[in-house]
């Protein structure tokens, strides 16, 4: 049987013990893997590993001995409680060797759990699962996860009170995070609350979310949209101590104010357009682009780009001046302009 979206998540949730197997397949391993964790973990518990309950068998191996796998089915250990038979990164190869486990399984037998990668319409491994009236196939695809998926990610991790806008911070980071990477931002924002019942709000998820910018570099690009001109020249001196190009400050520069004209130019207004952007903004930040917005308007913006773009040409030409020198003089010009 096939399963898919929100009945998908939820079996990955509570998997049944009963069923003779699951095979999850998809082109992102990482998807895939952390899938298969979590079904794994909800079948044999935290100690199914070390109590054996958890037979483990690579591709390669299976097929040099078509047997290990029905032997895994079939072994009996000396634990009590459900079995799991991992087969791992299997192909359309090994169909014939799965469909005469999944044909041996009895009630009592391990579950048998593959995983594998991008699977057609029409694979052997992939239809014998979908047509098997015990087991289920499921396949992992890019769409990021839905807001049960998030919900249940957090109960896990120990949140349960959200505050409205910090969910919609988490959900537009699920949206640009690699899986692996919004668990991890999940599992630190239960550890950074752990112990306080206040609601998790935007500024908890801005303290956890990973950072999309180096910190000295926002300091630098505030300061010329506050226009803030006579602190320039020294954290730009600092900036230029760590190593930081002009090249890299220009294209750094483009993007946040290419962030406030798109917030700017949002016809609800640049509250809604900053809650639009992506990467998605985050806590004391993005209340402070969204005054940045506000403050300098949709056509003031556009001068500061095109300034900003006839910056980076001037930086990637053969022309002599120093080139920091050139960034610091566009910074200052954006300043004056935020001033008037």
């Amino acid at each position: 049987m096939k399963l898919t979206g929100a009945e998908a998540a939820r079996y990955f949730a509570r998997p049944d013990p009963a069923r003779t197997g699951l095979l999850i397949f998809g082109a992102d391993a990482m998807r895939v893997a952390l899938r298969r964790q979590e079904v794994i973990a909800a079948l044999v518990g935290p100690e199914g590993e070390a109590e054996m309950r958890l037979t483990r068998i690579a591709a390669s191996e299976l097929r040099k001995d078509p047997a290990l796998l029905l032997d895994a089915v079939k072994a009996q250990g000396f634990f009590p409680g459900p079995r799991v038979a991992f087969l791992e990164d299997a192909g359309d190869g090994l169909a014939d060797t799965v469909a005469t486990a999944l044909g041996d399984w009895r009630p009592g037998d391990a579950q048998i759990v593959v995983t594998a990668g991008s699977l057609t319409a029409k694979s052997p491994l992939r239809k014998l699962f979908e047509s098997h009236p015990n087991a289920y196939a499921i396949g992992i695809y890019d769409d990021p996860p839905g807001r049960e998926e998030i919900e249940a990610a957090l109960h896990k991790a120990g949140l349960t009170r959200i505050d409205l806008a910090a969910m919609n911070d988490l959900t537009g980071l699920a949206r640009v995070l690699d899986p692996g990477d919004f668990r991890q931002t999940v599992e630190k924002l239960g550890l950074y609350k752990w112990g306080d019942d206040t609601p998790v709000s935007p500024a908890d998820v801005a303290q956890c979310a990973p950072a999309t910018i180096e910190a000295g570099i926002d300091d630098i690009l505030n300061i010329a949209a506050e226009g803030r001109m006579a602190e320039i020249g020294s954290v730009l001196r600092r900036l230029e101590g760590q190593g930081v190009q002009p090249v890299a400050l220009c294209i750094s520069a483009t993007r946040h104010f290419r962030t406030l004209h798109a917030a700017a130019a949002d016809p609800g207004g640049a509250g809604q357009g900053i809650a639009r952007v992506r990467p998605p903004v985050f806590g004391p930040r993005r209340d402070r682009m969204m005054r940045q917005a506000q403050n300098w308007g949709m056509h003031k913006l556009e001068q500061a780009l095109s300034l900003l773009h006839e910056t980076d040409l001037a930086l990637r030409s053969s022309q002599r001046a120093p080139a920091m020198a050139v960034m610091e003089r566009a910074l200052i010009r954006i300043a004056m302009l935020a001033g008037r």
